[in-house]
């Protein structure tokens, strides 16, 4: 009986993602993808206790990805200042942006595009407060361990840094960017921001 629960779970975490994928959260019923998954609707709310729970359980891959990557570079895990001199620091980045892309691509793309009118509506807004709030806090860190480094940045600054990010993605995913050609344009793009950032902390 349990391994019937869990198939017709998975059954509907599938035909929700592929239905959120094509028509959006607000757009989407329980009625419709209990159809398609060949339930009655009530069963779904056995699951499932809402459409947003649903659709939070669809994504909840790409947003696992998304927080390792907030706590890697400027959380728990964060990087000492100084490695962003390295080669390697510039291809880890540019491999953990690819692998975001490659490993969830669908995912993101209906969590960045498709979630008007869930509880993950604002997610880009929410992430990048977050992240200006770690990263300002990571720059404390950094200052008492290098006093010399400039860390008079700006909040808007720190803020704008995540929003790019986000825009980097869409316009990636908007584009249907190949992968070969992605890592070419991660490249410059990381490079780029990897050098602003070292001519304003001064590192």
């Amino acid at each position: 009986m349990q391994v019937l629960k869990e198939d017709i779970r998975g059954r509907i975490l599938a035909v929700a993602e592929q239905r959120f994928g094509q028509q959006g959260y607000s757009k989407t019923s329980m009625r419709e993808i209990a159809g398609a998954v060949g339930v009655g609707v009530g069963n779904i709310y056995n699951y499932f206790r809402n459409k947003d729970e649903l659709f939070c359980e669809v994504v909840r891959p790409v947003l696992h990805a998304m927080e390792a990557m907030l706590q890697e570079h400027h959380g728990i895990r964060g990087e000492d200042v100084m490695t962003m001199r390295s080669e390697k620091y510039l291809k880890a980045c540019i491999d953990e942006y690819v692998s975001l892309i490659e490993t969830h691509r669908s995912l993101l793309e209906i969590l960045l595009f498709r979630a008007q009118g869930s509880s993950l509506e604002h997610f880009r807004e929410s992430y990048t407060d977050r992240s200006t709030g770690l990263v300002k806090a990571w720059f404390a860190a950094m200052k008492k361990k290098y006093p010399n480094i400039n860390t008079a940045v700006s909040d808007f600054i720190i803020h704008l840094h995540t929003v790019w990010m986000f825009t980097l993605f869409e316009e990636l995913l908007m584009h249907a960017v190949p992968k070969q050609e992605m890592e070419s344009i991660l490249h410059d793009y990381i490079l780029f921001e990897i050098q602003g950032w070292r001519a304003i902390i001064k590192v």
